[in-house]
């Protein structure tokens, strides 16, 4: 698979800017988790332009569905990309059974955090920089796990909407069935972010166009208020940790 490495296209201003990024640090290219999704596939081959064999994927299973760790491989085969894969589901049940009986989002949230760990102790390993995969409209409603997918060092798909995401796959020649697939985090089964969201990924993206811009005008004001809502309730996820200043 061969892409456009120039500034002219939107992949390659992307690759540039890893690749600088990772110069910068002096690291030996990146590491990212291959879900299989679109938002870490589009991460992955963006990340093989920028730095070649340097680029390291991670599938990383637990609990999740076995279609997932096959789209991941479907892409790096396609694209030659390195991967490792590391079962975490044994790791994980036994971490939860060391800790007092929960539910919701305090268990769903060890596994991303899993996953950050390995991520970054390979980081550590080969000294890459840890890629996120995380878009813009996740981002700025904070449909992410703090200290999760939300660690990384670099976020190269974080300014873009998924709407712009999926054109971008098509331009990449993503695989029929990763950009067929609905949108999930895979943390239980049948699980899909829209309907966790309550919007289709298209509603939410042009509603937070419209919040950007200040311009709302004709929108369902009710479903603009719940984003607005999400925006302000994840704010603590999208800054830095504050810190006491005793002056």
């Amino acid at each position: 698979m061969t892409h456009n490495h120039d500034e002219s296209t939107l992949a390659g201003r992307i690759s540039l800017w890893i690749r600088s990024r990772v110069d910068a640090a002096r690291a030996d290219g990146v590491v990212f988790g291959m879900s299989g999704g679109i938002d870490s596939s589009v991460a992955a081959i963006l990340a093989k332009m920028a730095v070649g064999r340097r680029a390291l994927g991670l599938i990383l299973p637990c609990h999740s569905s076995p279609e997932s760790a096959e789209d991941a491989r479907l892409v790096a085969r396609k694209c030659s990309i390195d991967t490792v894969t590391v079962d975490l589901t044994s790791v994980h049940d036994e971490l939860v059974r060391q800790l007092p009986d929960g539910e919701g989002m305090a268990l769903v949230n060890i596994r991303p955090r899993l996953r950050m760990t390995v991520l970054y102790y390979y980081g550590n390993l080969y000294n890459k920089l840890v890629l996120g995969t995380s878009n813009k409209s996740e981002m700025m409603v904070g449909y992410f796990t703090k200290w999760g997918d939300g660690g990384a060092d670099l976020q190269p798909i974080g300014g873009l909407y998924k709407a712009q995401i999926r054109k971008l796959a098509k331009e990449l020649d993503m695989p029929k069935e990763v950009l067929a697939k609905p949108p999930t985090a895979d943390l239980w089964a049948g699980q899909t972010d829209e309907q966790e969201l309550g919007l289709s990924y298209d509603h939410l993206d042009s509603i937070l166009a419209a919040v950007e811009s200040g311009k709302v005008g004709g929108l369902d004001l009710e479903k603009v208020a719940r984003v607005k809502s999400l925006i302000a309730q994840t704010e603590h996820k999208r800054c830095p940790v504050p810190v006491f200043q005793d002056i």
